[in-house]
């Protein structure tokens, strides 16, 4: 609160939890390697199959970072489309399968959702957030979702346009690597590192080893001095 001669004004503050999605809500490899191997037979070569290792590998990427990593040898044009239509397929497979999710992933969300708005930024492809929230009916959990394949804009931009166009004041980032954190500084928010994900960060950041530690840390992270 703020006092301007006889008038004071409420300034409202509004924190959020912003998630990524692989390696931190779920793990989608197994699935999305299935599917792209489908696709990559049908429309590019049957001598080539696509491994979970592979893709966790690549995880976090941009979505055209990504196609250059798993297609070197093709030109960028040649790769583009190939990853659009292993991207297609992998939304389909992934709202009629689903992934795996971690461990207390719902009641966490329950337990933030009390307190909290909560919104999920990632550098997928447009309709892969929608396939989680279709497959699980976690719709009602989420204020607003934004990635790579909406815009073509970096991870830290979505981050730093879900926190504005929500009025948010004060947010949190929880992700698994290092480009996590690092999307997060340019953003602005401060960061939590999910430790049972794909990667590590440095330096040193407030942690969680399983999504039951997640609601007692944001509290901590948010309001500590």
């Amino acid at each position: 609160m703020y006092q301007t001669g006889d008038r004071k004004e409420q300034i409202m503050e509004k924190k959020g939890i912003i998630f990524d999605m692989d390696g931190t809500l779920w793990d989608s490899a197994e699935g999305v390697a299935k599917a792209w191997s489908k696709v990559v037979s049908e429309r590019y070569t049957d001598q080539r199959v696509i491994t979970k290792e592979e893709i966790q590998s690549v995880m976090g990427l941009t979505m055209d970072k990504l196609a250059q990593a798993l297609f070197p040898e093709l030109d960028e044009e040649k790769r583009m489309n190939l990853l659009q239509i292993c991207g297609e397929d992998e939304n389909e497979y992934l709202r009629h399968h689903g992934g795996i999710l971690y461990d207390d992933l719902e009641d966490t969300l329950k337990a933030l959702k009390e307190k909290y708005p909560l919104y999920i930024v990632s550098n997928c492809q447009s309709g892969y957030i929608e396939a989680f929230l279709e497959y699980y009916d976690f719709g009602s959990y989420f204020e607003d979702i934004e990635c790579y394949g909406n815009n073509g804009l970096k991870k830290g931009d979505n981050i730093r346009k879900v926190v504005e166009r929500n009025g948010l004041t004060e947010a949190v980032y929880v992700g698994d690597i290092q480009g996590d954190y690092d999307a997060s500084r340019e953003a602005g928010v401060k960061f939590i590192h999910a430790a049972y994900g794909f990667g590590t960060v440095e330096p040193k950041v407030p942690l969680i080893h399983g999504l039951a530690e997640l609601p007692m840390l944001v509290e901590k992270v948010f309001f500590s001095v």
